[in-house]
């Protein structure tokens, strides 16, 4: 169903900038020469080889919103990137609702819990931003491509990525690694198609909450870096789906 062609530790081992795995999902801020280095490795780094699902899901947006990369087009992207991590919240509950007689594998389960939680709130974060970047532009939102649509696609996307962790984890991981790979090269991608994004200063409408950037191409770069991040964190559960520790090698990859 899914290729899992990369194993985990390759894959991390692809970047070299602010790769390591983040401590309960929570993706690390760069500097601005860290954020342009970032932006080069991805640019450099060859897309993962797309599962049959996760290119389904992308040609069902190119389809709907265009295939040139927009601030709207994110916007739906953020909308349905935090459904995986509310479906293995959902499973991590009733998984924790079986072993909290056991108290190091509670432990385990509810750490994974909490990561999957930090991750929903960044991408709902990255969603917030990007609503912000587009209402200051004036860019048009209708009712049924902008606001059913997402809401649609995401209550596909979620019970798909549920149904897989159900059957055999490592697939929604895989497919979550998928979308999340696309994200960064996208926002990556996306910065240096605008090079007059260097010079528009970041609002900072959510600094408080997200971290002030210079201008608004280096906020971009940062969201793109939280998706690298994202995707690397998949990869490393694929080899320990079950709330298992990972194996030496992957924990420390990309170190």
């Amino acid at each position: 169903m899914l290729t899992t062609a990369e194993p985990a530790a390759t894959a991390a081992s692809t970047a070299t900038t602010g790769t390591t795995a983040t401590t309960h999902g929570c993706p690390p801020k760069l500097t601005a020469a860290e954020l342009h280095a970032a932006q080069r490795e991805t640019l450099a780094a060859p897309r993962l080889r797309y599962g049959l699902p996760a290119r389904v899901l992308f040609k069902q947006m190119d389809l709907v919103y265009g295939r040139e990369r927009t601030l709207v087009k994110f916007a739906m992207l953020e909308f349905i990137a935090r459904v995986p991590y509310q479906a293995w919240e959902r499973m991590g509950y009733h998984a924790l609702s079986r072993v909290r007689h056991r108290s190091t594998l509670a432990k385990r389960v509810h750490g994974r819990i909490e990561e999957t939680r930090a991750e929903q709130d960044n991408e709902q974060w990255h969603l917030l931003i990007l609503q912000d970047l587009i209402q200051r532009a004036g860019q048009r939102q209708t009712f049924v491509l902008h606001r059913l649509a997402p809401w649609l696609v995401a209550f596909v996307y979620y019970h798909v990525s549920w149904v897989l962790f159900l059957v055999k984890p490592e697939w929604s991981y895989r497919l979550n690694a998928d979308f999340e790979d696309h994200a960064e090269h996208e926002y990556m991608s996306y910065v240096a198609d605008h090079p007059e994004l260097e010079h528009e200063p970041d609002p900072g409408t959510y600094a408080a909450e997200y971290g002030r950037h210079a201008t608004v191409a280096d906020l971009l770069r940062q969201i793109g870096h939280d998706e690298r991040i994202h995707k690397l964190d998949s990869l490393i559960h694929m080899r320990a789906p079950r709330f298992q520790d990972p194996p030496a090698d992957v924990r420390t990859a990309g170190r």
